[in-house]
C-alpha cells in the first residue's frame, strides 16, 4: 500500500477560514409527505453542493427499520452518489460490521473503489444501527452481544480480505474479494492494488482504544453522545500507535448543526427534528415531522426535558452563530475534522444550511447573486 497516498486520503485540508476540514454526514432523512425517492434525490443535491463548496468528504450511515431514515444500504447509496459527483470523498459513517459477513463488505467496497478510485472511505461501527429484534433479523441470530464482542476479530478478517493477504494455510487463503488486489497479481492483471482506507467509528471508548492501538483514523459520534466526546478522543490519542496508515492520530467528530437565515426559523426546524428523536426513543419511529406539526405537539414534561437536553448539543441559529458554535466545539475537542449533519424536514432547509455554513467560512465556489 502507498503510505503517502493513504495518509493524504485521510487527512483533509481546511478551506476558507474554517479551522479544520469540513465534511457532511447524511442520514438520508425522509420528511412527512415525502418519499424515499425524494430523500435520495436530496442526497445527490447535497453531495453536489458539498463538492462544489469544498467540503472534504460525504458519508452515509447505516440504519434499519426507521421510516424516517432511508440509509439502510450505504454501499448502494454511495454507488449512486459516485455517479453524480467527481471529486468529493464518499464513504460510510458507517457500515455496522457485525451485521454483515466481512467478505461481503470487502466485495462491496472493492466495487465502490473500482467505480470511484481513491475517493472511497470505509467507516466501520460495532453497534447494530437499529433495535435488537431488527439486529437479530439482520444477523440471523439472537446472540447479538457475540457480534459486538467479536468486533476486533471481524475487523481483522475484513482487512485481510481487503488486502488479500491471508497467510498460507488459513482457511480463507484461497478466497479473494473481487474487485480487489488479487486482480493486480493475476496474469495480465492491471487492476490497482489500492483499497479504501478503514476508519473506526464509535460513541464510547471501545472503538477509540481499538482505533488508537491499530493506528487507524477515528470518527466519534458527538451528535448523539456528546458527553463522551472528550474522554473518547483523549483515549484515542493516548492509545495511538503509529502505523503504515497514520503516523499521528486523526479524529473527526460528527456534529449536528443547522443554519438558517433567521434564528427563529432554525429553532423551528430543530424542534421538528427533536420531535422525531422523541418518537424514535419511545418506540414510535416515523417520518420527520414538519415544523408546524412540532409547534402544535403537546410535549409531556419528560419529553420537554429530553428536547432541552438533545437540542443543547445541536448547533443552530444564523450562519454566524453556527460558525461560532463549530469553532468553539473544535477548540474544546481538538478535532481534526468536523463532519456536519443537518437534519430537517425540508430538502430546501438542509441545502440552505450547508450553503450558509460554507458562506460563513468563505469556502470556495460561493454562488453569485442573480441579476
Amino acid at each position: 500500500m502507498d503510505e503517502t497516498a493513504e495518509t493524504d486520503e485521510i487527512r483533509g485540508t481546511a478551506q476558507g477560514t474554517a479551522p479544520v476540514p469540513l465534511s457532511v454526514l447524511d442520514l438520508v432523512t425522509v420528511g412527512a409527505g415525502r418519499t424515499a425517492t425524494d430523500a435520495l434525490r436530496t442526497s445527490v443535491e447535497i453531495a453536489r453542493l458539498a463538492e462544489s463548496r469544498g467540503f472534504h468528504r460525504y458519508w452515509v450511515a447505516e440504519h434499519h427499520s426507521m421510516p424516517g431514515v432511508a440509509s439502510s444500504s450505504p454501499a448502494v447509496i454511495l454507488a449512486h452518489l459516485a455517479a453524480h459527483t467527481d471529486r468529493i470523498r464518499l464513504g460510510s459513517g458507517g457500515v455496522m460490521l457485525p451485521n454483515h459477513a466481512p467478505l461481503v463488505i470487502a466485495e462491496q467496497f472493492g466495487t465502490l473503489e473500482a467505480m470511484a478510485p481513491h475517493r472511497v472511505d470505509l467507516g466501520l461501527g460495532r453497534a447494530p444501527g437499529t433495535d435488537g429484534a431488527t439486529a437479530a433479523a439482520l444477523r440471523r441470530t439472537q446472540r447479538l452481544g457475540e457480534g459486538a464482542d467479536d468486533f476486533p476479530e471481524q475487523l481483522g478478517e475484513l482487512v485481510r480480505f481487503l488486502d488479500d493477504d491471508f497467510p498460507d494455510g488459513h482457511p480463507y487463503a484461497r478466497i479473494h474479494a473481487v474487485p480487489g488486489p488479487v486482480q493486480a497479481t493475476s496474469p495480465g492483471g492491471v487492476q490497482s492494488p489500492h483499497r479504501p482506507p478503514v476508519w473506526l467509528l464509535g460513541s464510547s471508548g471501545f472503538s477509540a482504544r481499538l482505533a488508537g492501538s491499530l493506528g487507524l483514523p477515528f470518527a466519534f459520534a458527538h451528535h448523539f453522545s456528546a458527553q463522551n466526546t472528550i474522554p473518547a478522543l483523549d483515549l484515542y490519542r493516548e492509545s495511538f500507535r503509529p502505523s503504515a496508515v497514520l503516523d499521528a492520530p486523526y479524529a473527526l467528530i460528527g456534529v449536528s448543526a443547522l443554519a438558517a437565515d433567521e434564528e427563529r426559523e432554525a429553532r423551528r426546524q430543530v424542534l421538528a427534528a427533536a420531535l422525531n428523536m422523541v418518537r424514535l426513543r419511545t418506540g414510535r419511529p416515523g417520518l420527520v415531522p414538519t415544523p408546524e406539526e412540532a409547534e402544535a405537539y403537546e410535549f409531556s414534561p419528560m419529553e420537554r426535558e429530553f428536547i432541552g437536553s438533545w437540542n443543547a448539543n445541536v448547533i443552530h441559529g444564523t450562519a454566524d452563530e453556527v460558525r461560532a458554535g463549530l469553532d468553539d466545539l473544535q477548540k474544546r475537542t481538538g478535532a481534526d475534522e468536523l463532519m456536519i449533519t443537518g437534519n430537517a424536514h425540508s430538502a430546501d432547509v438542509r441545502l440552505r444550511s450547508y450553503e450558509l455554513i460554507a458562506d460563513a467560512y468563505g469556502l470556495p465556489g460561493a454562488r453569485t447573486a442573480q441579476a
